[in-house]
Protein backbone atom coordinates (compact mmCIF):
# COMPACT_ATOMS: atom_id res chain seq x y z
CA UNK A 1 0.00 0.00 0.00
CA UNK A 2 3.01 2.31 0.32
CA UNK A 3 2.96 2.80 -3.45
CA UNK A 4 -0.68 3.94 -3.45
CA UNK A 5 0.02 6.37 -0.60
CA UNK A 6 2.94 7.78 -2.59
CA UNK A 7 0.80 8.19 -5.73
CA UNK A 8 -1.94 9.96 -3.77
CA UNK A 9 0.64 12.26 -2.17
CA UNK A 10 1.87 13.13 -5.66
CA UNK A 11 -1.70 13.87 -6.77
CA UNK A 12 -2.46 16.06 -3.75
CA UNK A 13 0.79 17.96 -4.32
CA UNK A 14 -0.26 18.43 -7.96
CA UNK A 15 -3.62 19.88 -6.84
CA UNK A 16 -1.87 22.29 -4.45
CA UNK A 17 0.97 23.43 -6.72
CA UNK A 18 -0.47 23.16 -10.24
CA UNK A 19 -4.19 23.66 -9.66
CA UNK A 20 -3.96 25.99 -6.66
CA UNK A 21 -7.07 24.54 -5.03
CA UNK A 22 -8.32 25.91 -1.71
CA UNK A 23 -7.35 24.21 1.57
CA UNK A 24 -10.91 23.02 2.21
CA UNK A 25 -11.07 21.38 -1.24
CA UNK A 26 -7.70 19.68 -0.73
CA UNK A 27 -8.87 18.39 2.65
CA UNK A 28 -12.06 17.02 1.09
CA UNK A 29 -10.16 15.23 -1.72
CA UNK A 30 -7.65 13.80 0.76
CA UNK A 31 -10.44 12.44 2.95
CA UNK A 32 -12.18 10.82 -0.03
CA UNK A 33 -8.97 9.16 -1.23
CA UNK A 34 -8.10 7.97 2.28
CA UNK A 35 -11.49 6.27 2.47
CA UNK A 36 -10.90 4.68 -0.95
CA UNK A 37 -7.54 3.29 0.22
CA UNK A 38 -9.22 1.76 3.27
CA UNK A 39 -11.72 0.08 0.93
CA UNK A 40 -8.93 -1.24 -1.33
CA UNK A 41 -7.17 -2.69 1.72
CA UNK A 42 -10.35 -4.48 2.77
CA UNK A 43 -10.55 -5.96 -0.74
CA UNK A 44 -6.81 -6.77 -0.69
CA UNK A 45 -6.25 -4.79 -3.89
CA UNK A 46 -2.69 -3.60 -4.34
CA UNK A 47 -1.34 -1.79 -6.36
CA UNK A 48 -3.74 0.78 -7.81
CA UNK A 49 -3.17 -0.65 -11.31
CA UNK A 50 -5.42 -3.56 -10.32
CA UNK A 51 -8.36 -1.24 -9.78
CA UNK A 52 -10.89 -1.77 -12.57
CA UNK A 53 -14.43 -0.59 -13.24
CA UNK A 54 -15.88 -3.44 -11.19
CA UNK A 55 -13.92 -2.28 -8.14
CA UNK A 56 -15.19 1.29 -8.61
CA UNK A 57 -18.79 0.06 -8.79
CA UNK A 58 -18.29 -2.08 -5.68
CA UNK A 59 -16.90 0.97 -3.90
CA UNK A 60 -19.95 3.08 -4.79
CA UNK A 61 -22.22 0.28 -3.53
CA UNK A 62 -20.14 0.14 -0.35
CA UNK A 63 -20.58 3.91 0.15
CA UNK A 64 -24.33 3.56 -0.37
CA UNK A 65 -24.50 0.74 2.18
CA UNK A 66 -22.57 2.97 4.58
CA UNK A 67 -25.43 5.45 4.35
CA UNK A 68 -23.89 8.09 2.06
CA UNK A 69 -26.39 10.09 0.00
CA UNK A 70 -26.32 10.10 -3.81
CA UNK A 71 -24.82 13.59 -3.67
CA UNK A 72 -21.96 12.43 -1.41
CA UNK A 73 -21.32 9.34 -3.56
CA UNK A 74 -21.20 11.55 -6.65
CA UNK A 75 -18.57 13.72 -4.96
CA UNK A 76 -16.46 10.65 -4.15
CA UNK A 77 -16.65 9.54 -7.79
CA UNK A 78 -15.58 13.00 -8.99
CA UNK A 79 -12.58 12.76 -6.64
CA UNK A 80 -11.63 9.35 -8.06
CA UNK A 81 -12.05 10.59 -11.64
CA UNK A 82 -9.56 13.36 -10.97
CA UNK A 83 -7.11 10.95 -9.34
CA UNK A 84 -7.24 8.36 -12.15
CA UNK A 85 -6.99 11.07 -14.80
CA UNK A 86 -3.78 12.16 -13.06
CA UNK A 87 -2.54 8.53 -13.04
CA UNK A 88 -2.99 8.37 -16.82
CA UNK A 89 -1.37 11.77 -17.27
CA UNK A 90 1.67 10.48 -15.35
CA UNK A 91 1.66 7.28 -17.46
CA UNK A 92 1.13 5.12 -14.36
CA UNK A 93 -2.14 3.79 -15.82
CA UNK A 94 -3.30 3.20 -19.39
CA UNK A 95 -7.06 2.98 -18.74
CA UNK A 96 -9.37 5.00 -16.51
CA UNK A 97 -11.61 2.63 -14.51
CA UNK A 98 -14.05 5.46 -13.72
CA UNK A 99 -14.60 6.51 -17.36
CA UNK A 100 -17.79 4.54 -18.02
CA UNK A 101 -19.21 4.85 -14.49
CA UNK A 102 -22.13 7.29 -14.34
CA UNK A 103 -22.53 9.74 -11.49
CA UNK A 104 -25.19 8.68 -8.97
CA UNK A 105 -28.39 10.57 -9.75
CA UNK A 106 -28.78 13.33 -7.18
CA UNK A 107 -31.67 15.20 -8.76
CA UNK A 108 -31.80 18.99 -8.92
CA UNK A 109 -31.97 20.46 -5.44
CA UNK A 110 -33.37 23.94 -5.70
CA UNK A 111 -31.71 26.31 -3.26
CA UNK A 112 -33.67 27.96 -0.46
CA UNK A 113 -34.39 31.51 -1.55
CA UNK A 114 -35.56 34.39 0.61
CA UNK A 115 -37.95 36.96 -0.76
CA UNK A 116 -36.76 40.56 -1.09
CA UNK A 117 -39.06 41.49 1.82
CA UNK A 118 -37.50 38.77 4.01
CA UNK A 119 -34.01 39.93 3.08
CA UNK A 120 -34.90 43.52 4.02
CA UNK A 121 -36.37 42.37 7.35
CA UNK A 122 -33.15 40.56 8.28
CA UNK A 123 -30.96 43.45 7.08
CA UNK A 124 -32.87 45.82 9.37
CA UNK A 125 -32.67 43.58 12.45
CA UNK A 126 -29.22 44.41 13.94
CA UNK A 127 -29.22 47.11 16.62
CA UNK A 128 -27.11 49.80 14.96
CA UNK A 129 -26.94 51.87 18.14
CA UNK A 130 -24.18 49.46 19.23
CA UNK A 131 -20.79 48.86 17.52
CA UNK A 132 -21.43 45.12 17.03
CA UNK A 133 -24.81 45.84 15.52
CA UNK A 134 -23.22 48.30 13.07
CA UNK A 135 -20.66 45.62 12.12
CA UNK A 136 -23.31 42.92 11.77
CA UNK A 137 -25.51 45.14 9.59
CA UNK A 138 -22.53 45.85 7.29
CA UNK A 139 -21.55 42.16 7.10
CA UNK A 140 -25.03 40.90 6.23
CA UNK A 141 -25.53 43.72 3.72
CA UNK A 142 -22.25 42.88 1.96
CA UNK A 143 -23.07 39.15 2.01
CA UNK A 144 -26.25 39.82 0.04
CA UNK A 145 -24.96 42.75 -2.06
CA UNK A 146 -22.06 40.76 -3.53
CA UNK A 147 -23.34 37.18 -3.23
CA UNK A 148 -20.28 36.15 -1.22
CA UNK A 149 -19.60 32.80 0.37
CA UNK A 150 -19.22 33.08 4.15
CA UNK A 151 -15.53 32.09 3.85
CA UNK A 152 -15.03 34.96 1.39
CA UNK A 153 -16.88 37.44 3.61
CA UNK A 154 -14.80 36.85 6.71
CA UNK A 155 -11.54 37.08 4.74
CA UNK A 156 -12.25 40.44 3.08
CA UNK A 157 -9.37 42.78 3.91
CA UNK A 158 -9.44 46.56 4.18
CA UNK A 159 -7.57 46.86 0.88
CA UNK A 160 -10.21 44.71 -0.86
CA UNK A 161 -13.00 47.28 -0.40
CA UNK A 162 -13.24 50.32 -2.66
CA UNK A 163 -16.12 52.44 -1.41
CA UNK A 164 -15.51 55.23 -3.91
CA UNK A 165 -15.85 52.90 -6.91
CA UNK A 166 -18.31 50.61 -5.15
CA UNK A 167 -16.78 47.16 -5.43
CA UNK A 168 -15.24 44.37 -3.36
CA UNK A 169 -12.36 42.16 -4.41
CA UNK A 170 -12.61 38.61 -3.17
CA UNK A 171 -10.85 35.30 -3.63
CA UNK A 172 -13.08 32.27 -4.16
CA UNK A 173 -12.47 28.57 -4.64
CA UNK A 174 -8.99 27.83 -5.92
CA UNK A 175 -7.96 31.34 -4.80
CA UNK A 176 -9.49 32.78 -7.98
CA UNK A 177 -9.86 36.54 -7.78
CA UNK A 178 -13.04 38.33 -8.80
CA UNK A 179 -14.35 41.86 -8.43
CA UNK A 180 -18.03 42.37 -7.60
CA UNK A 181 -20.12 45.57 -7.40
CA UNK A 182 -21.67 46.15 -3.96
CA UNK A 183 -24.29 48.90 -4.39
CA UNK A 184 -25.12 52.03 -2.39
CA UNK A 185 -26.71 50.38 0.67
CA UNK A 186 -23.62 48.24 1.31
CA UNK A 187 -21.33 51.22 0.71
CA UNK A 188 -23.21 53.29 3.31
CA UNK A 189 -23.28 50.54 5.94
CA UNK A 190 -19.61 49.66 5.48
CA UNK A 191 -18.66 53.34 5.67
CA UNK A 192 -20.73 53.69 8.85
CA UNK A 193 -18.95 50.65 10.30
CA UNK A 194 -15.49 51.97 9.40
CA UNK A 195 -16.28 55.43 10.75
CA UNK A 196 -18.07 54.61 13.99
CA UNK A 197 -17.61 50.98 15.04
CA UNK A 198 -14.47 49.24 13.82
CA UNK A 199 -11.98 51.19 15.94
CA UNK A 200 -14.08 50.45 19.04
CA UNK A 201 -14.13 46.71 18.32
CA UNK A 202 -10.37 46.73 17.64
CA UNK A 203 -9.63 47.97 21.19
CA UNK A 204 -6.25 49.47 20.25
CA UNK A 205 -5.33 46.39 18.20
CA UNK A 206 -4.48 46.30 14.50
CA UNK A 207 -6.07 44.04 11.89
CA UNK A 208 -5.84 43.78 8.11
CA UNK A 209 -9.32 42.24 7.97
CA UNK A 210 -12.34 44.42 7.34
CA UNK A 211 -14.61 42.73 9.87
CA UNK A 212 -13.25 42.08 13.35
CA UNK A 213 -14.58 40.29 16.43
CA UNK A 214 -13.37 40.35 20.02
CA UNK A 215 -10.13 42.24 20.68
CA UNK A 216 -9.59 42.82 16.97
CA UNK A 217 -9.49 39.15 16.00
CA UNK A 218 -10.95 38.19 12.59
CA UNK A 219 -14.55 37.01 12.52
CA UNK A 220 -14.79 33.21 12.20
CA UNK A 221 -17.24 31.18 10.10
CA UNK A 222 -18.81 29.80 13.27
CA UNK A 223 -19.05 33.28 14.79
CA UNK A 224 -20.86 34.67 11.76
CA UNK A 225 -23.20 31.66 11.53
CA UNK A 226 -24.07 32.19 15.18
CA UNK A 227 -24.92 35.88 14.85
CA UNK A 228 -26.91 35.33 11.64
CA UNK A 229 -28.91 32.55 13.32
CA UNK A 230 -29.68 34.94 16.18
CA UNK A 231 -31.05 37.58 13.80
CA UNK A 232 -33.01 34.99 11.80
CA UNK A 233 -34.76 33.85 14.99
CA UNK A 234 -35.53 37.46 15.93
CA UNK A 235 -37.29 38.07 12.60
CA UNK A 236 -39.67 35.15 13.08
CA UNK A 237 -39.23 34.08 9.44
CA UNK A 238 -40.11 30.40 9.32
CA UNK A 239 -37.42 29.38 6.81
CA UNK A 240 -34.07 27.77 7.48
CA UNK A 241 -31.70 30.72 7.02
CA UNK A 242 -27.97 30.22 6.50
CA UNK A 243 -25.23 32.45 5.07
CA UNK A 244 -25.64 30.57 1.78
CA UNK A 245 -29.32 31.58 1.69
CA UNK A 246 -28.12 35.11 0.92
CA UNK A 247 -25.89 33.92 -1.93
CA UNK A 248 -28.77 31.92 -3.40
CA UNK A 249 -31.10 34.90 -3.03
CA UNK A 250 -28.53 37.26 -4.59
CA UNK A 251 -28.34 35.12 -7.75
CA UNK A 252 -32.07 34.43 -7.96
CA UNK A 253 -33.09 38.06 -7.47
CA UNK A 254 -30.66 39.18 -10.19
CA UNK A 255 -32.04 36.64 -12.68
CA UNK A 256 -35.64 37.48 -11.76
CA UNK A 257 -34.79 41.11 -12.49
CA UNK A 258 -33.53 40.19 -15.97
CA UNK A 259 -29.76 39.91 -15.37
CA UNK A 260 -27.68 37.98 -17.91
CA UNK A 261 -26.72 34.46 -16.78
CA UNK A 262 -23.08 35.01 -17.76
CA UNK A 263 -22.89 38.18 -15.65
CA UNK A 264 -24.32 36.31 -12.64
CA UNK A 265 -21.81 33.52 -13.26
CA UNK A 266 -18.94 36.02 -13.11
CA UNK A 267 -20.24 37.65 -9.94
CA UNK A 268 -20.69 34.29 -8.21
CA UNK A 269 -17.26 33.10 -9.33
CA UNK A 270 -18.54 29.88 -10.92
CA UNK A 271 -16.04 28.29 -13.29
CA UNK A 272 -18.75 26.31 -15.10
CA UNK A 273 -21.97 28.06 -16.15
CA UNK A 274 -23.90 24.83 -15.54
CA UNK A 275 -23.39 25.49 -11.80
CA UNK A 276 -25.09 28.87 -12.19
CA UNK A 277 -27.93 27.45 -14.28
CA UNK A 278 -29.58 25.89 -11.22
CA UNK A 279 -30.76 29.40 -10.35
CA UNK A 280 -32.66 29.65 -13.63
CA UNK A 281 -35.03 27.02 -12.23
CA UNK A 282 -35.77 29.36 -9.34
CA UNK A 283 -36.31 32.26 -11.74
CA UNK A 284 -38.64 30.12 -13.87
CA UNK A 285 -40.67 29.21 -10.77
CA UNK A 286 -40.98 32.91 -9.98
CA UNK A 287 -42.19 33.70 -13.52
CA UNK A 288 -44.66 30.79 -13.39
CA UNK A 289 -46.16 32.13 -10.16
CA UNK A 290 -46.46 35.62 -11.68
CA UNK A 291 -48.19 34.13 -14.72
CA UNK A 292 -50.64 32.18 -12.55
CA UNK A 293 -51.33 35.27 -10.45
CA UNK A 294 -51.78 37.90 -13.16
CA UNK A 295 -52.62 36.19 -16.46
CA UNK A 296 -56.39 36.05 -17.08
CA UNK A 297 -56.14 32.36 -17.94
CA UNK A 298 -53.33 31.52 -15.54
Amino acid sequence: MNQIHKQIDQYINYLIVEKGLADATIESYSGDLKRFITFLKSCRINPVQKTDTTVILKYLIYLRDEGLSARSRARHLVTLRGFFKFMIQEKILKKDPTRIVDLPKTGIKLPDVLSIEEIVTILNTPDTSKPRGVRDAAMIELLYAAGLRVSELIHVKLQDINLEMGFVRTFGKGSKERIVPIGNEAKEKINDYLTHARFILLKNNVSRFLFVARAGKPMTRQGFWKLLKKYAIQTGIGKKITPHSFRHSFASHLLEGGADLRAVQMMLGHVDISTTQIYTHVARDHLKKLHEQFHPRG
